[in-house]
């Protein structure tokens, strides 16, 4: 593990060391990536720990069960491996590929301010995006209220063809047919 003064300022959020496994310093690793084990193709990792900021190397891993499994350089045995528990993994976005054309990274969409409309038919805002969930049918947007919003409702909005409308990045706002009183 190195030690690195300051992460990368456009990093992102794609995985959680959860616990370790086994006697060798193996861990189990969570990944927000799809498929899961595309974690391993964005190296190097950053960790946030109690000492500051840090990469990681990973030295091997596998997928155990249904879930994966990583052996991280530098870390020995169990008892380093159980200083890890709860640690977040974070890259550098400009690792990822670029979205294709309609195509949206998740992290990009979080705190987009979402307009719908009222019983008139007019724009309102409806909040802000906090996160996004996958469910067996879609995928579905948590949206917040915010002090500018219509109202103090918190919705769950599904990412869906005939909802979702228009999205700028720029403007940070999406558009949906979602109304107000749904």
């Amino acid at each position: 593990m190195n030690t690195i003064p300051q992460p990368p300022a456009d990093r992102i959020h794609i995985g959680q060391l959860r616990a370790a496994y086994g006697i060798q310093g193996w861990l189990w690793v969570y990944s927000n990536t799809d498929p899961m084990a595309n974690l391993f193709n964005y190296l190097p990792w950053w960790i946030e720990t109690p000492t500051g900021w840090k990469t990681v190397d990973v030295k091997r891993w596998r997928t155990q069960g249904k879930g994966l499994v990583v052996l991280l350089k530098d870390v020995a045995d169990r008892n380093a491996a159980e200083q890890l528990t709860g640690v977040n993994i974070w890259i550098s976005k400009s690792q990822l590929p670029k979205p294709g054309l309609d195509e949206f990274y998740w992290a990009d969409l979080v705190g987009l301010t979402v307009l719908g409309t009222d019983e008139a038919g007019k724009s309102v805002n409806l909040g802000q995006i906090a996160e996004l969930f996958e469910t067996g049918a879609n995928d579905v947007m948590v949206v917040r209220a915010t002090a500018d919003s219509v109202d103090g409702d918190e919705r769950m909005i599904p990412w869906h063809v005939d909802v979702v409308q228009d999205i700028d990045l720029e403007a940070r706002q999406m558009r949906v047919n979602w109304g107000a009183d749904y």
